[in-house]
């Protein structure tokens, strides 16, 4: 695992753009395409604002991939993921190859799972975009999350702090009023991105990556996992790496 450090959000977001649009331009020149897995959530604004504006990205070549997505919530309400994706990434690239949303208001999530499986399987992921929650989660696997399955798509329970970390951002109302389940992407196939960026700003998600970075592998701190993939970046501003060792610090890069 490699750890940035920035001074501010933006600076975060376009060093972050842009190690996820290299690996996406590599793909394209020794394949001819690229897949990638997108995300959503405060920690992506910066990012996906970045991104769409690197030049030198042929889009039409591209495959993306959703990350995650409420149960029971339809694409128009103002929390929906996919309407988040659809207004910041993909009505802002030219000719998007493909766009696999997940669509949480599904009549038969069994199905909608097997769609999505289906869609994903054995292809080549060369770039996921992501962040880390503040209980730590990794997309909206929380804790304990399951470390074993092999199912690219899973239906998940949010907790609580999940929950309250939804309703702090200001997607909704009310604590009563975030949905309780969400169709998440698993942890095994996250980790089977060939590059991971992750992106994390806010001293409220300080707790979360110090456990992520300094403590232990466990399905209790989710993204505790990254540490086992051998090309994942974390990008951190200040205010989130406020709780790391002075050696940890030590050993990251500066901007």
């Amino acid at each position: 695992m490699d750890i940035r450090l920035f001074d501010d959000k933006q600076s975060l977001g376009a060093a972050a753009a842009a190690q996820g649009a290299a690996a996406i331009r590599n793909a394209i020149a020794e394949r001819g395409e690229a897949n990638i897995i997108v995300a959503t959530g405060a920690s992506q604004f910066e990012v996906l604002g970045a991104l769409v504006e690197i030049p030198g990205i042929d889009w039409s070549k591209v495959s993306a991939y959703h990350l995650d997505e409420y149960v029971g919530l339809p694409k128009t309400h103002p929390a929906s993921f996919r309407g988040y994706l659809q207004e910041r990434f993909v009505s802002r690239v030219p000719g998007l190859a493909v766009f696999t949303e997940v669509t949480g208001d599904a009549e038969d999530l069994d199905e909608e799972i097997v769609r999505l499986n289906r869609a994903i399987d054995g292809k080549t992921i060369d770039v996921c975009f992501a962040g880390i929650g503040e209980n730590c989660h990794l997309a909206f696997n929380d804790p304990p999350a399951d470390f074993d399955t092999r199912s690219p798509y899973i239906v998940v329970e949010l907790d609580e702090g999940c929950r309250r970390q939804q309703l702090g951002e200001g997607w909704f109302p009310s604590l009563e009023d975030v949905p309780a389940k969400a169709i998440s992407m698993s942890i095994q196939q996250i980790l089977k991105s060939d590059v991971l960026v992750i992106s994390v700003p806010d001293e409220r998600k300080a707790v979360a990556v110090q456990a992520a970075i300094e403590g232990p592998i466990t399905p209790d701190y989710p993204a505790s996992i990254l540490k086992t993939h051998s090309r994942c970046t974390v990008f951190l501003d200040r205010p989130a790496a406020s709780r790391l060792s002075p050696e940890t610090l030590a050993d990251a890069q500066e901007g």
